[in-house]
């Protein structure tokens, strides 16, 4: 079985304007162009592949703006949610975000899915490459909590998979969340800026399929549960 890998970081809603918005937004293609040459290129989602791929866009923060003012992309109250494609078949990556909800009891998001296979799934699915991708994700929108895994694996370790009380093969952790208490090897840990701290659990790539990483992923996670730092993103 191939496991399928995603990006995801996530805040309580925060009001900010559609500017603000396409700003962050932009920030993160730049990042991802920088990444990798399969995320260097977008285009709107639509309701077949011929369709989007005649909707390739420059994703600098004016052609956002634009998009974000359209009422397809609208929810209410301030709050957006976009979508784009890499126009790949072979290298698929999609980029799903929601911004701007005006109430706290909403969770804001970002997640970007890569290919689960071929030459760009071999790229991306590096510890290096991941750290990168979920820095780049981090910095653009300043969430609370973020992780990178594997879905087969979020399921096996969390029962009901609620945002920002399980570990993933790196993960997360907002600065104001509290301080890391130190974790046994192989797990490392790095700071990203004055942001927060990003936990990454193994140096290879992490599978469900191995006994050893889901262990653990689940001794880490008491740890950091008992540290008061994996609670659930609402109340």
């Amino acid at each position: 079985m191939t496991e399928t890998y995603y990006a995801g970081v996530y805040w309580p809603g925060r009001p900010e304007s559609l500017e603000a918005c396409s700003r962050r937004a932009a920030l993160l293609f730049q990042r991802l162009a920088a990444l990798d040459p399969s995320l260097a290129s977008w285009f709107e989602q639509a309701a077949s592949r011929e369709a989007a791929l005649k909707a390739h866009f420059t994703p600098d923060a004016a052609t956002l703006l634009r998009f974000f003012q359209k009422p397809r992309y609208q929810l209410g109250g301030g709050e957006l949610a976009f979508s784009a494609w890499n126009g790949k078949p072979d290298d698929s990556s999609v980029i799903n975000f929601a911004c701007g909800s005006p109430t706290l009891d909403t969770v804001d998001l970002c997640v970007l899915t890569p290919p689960s296979k071929g030459l760009a799934a071999e790229r991306l699915l590096s510890v290096s490459a991941i750290t990168q991708l979920l820095r780049a994700m981090v910095l653009a929108w300043e969430p609370t909590w973020g992780v990178f895994t594997s879905d087969a694996h979020r399921d096996e370790v969390s029962e009901f998979a609620d945002v920002g009380t399980f570990l993933g093969w790196v993960t997360y952790l907002a600065r104001h969340r509290g301080t890391v208490p130190p974790l046994p090897a192989p797990v490392r840990v790095e700071p990203v800026e004055d942001r927060g701290t990003l936990i990454i659990l193994t140096p290879e790539r992490l599978t469900v399929g191995n006994p050893e990483h889901v262990a653990l992923a689940r001794h880490v996670t008491e740890l950091l549960t008992r540290a008061g730092l994996l609670q659930p993103m609402l109340p």
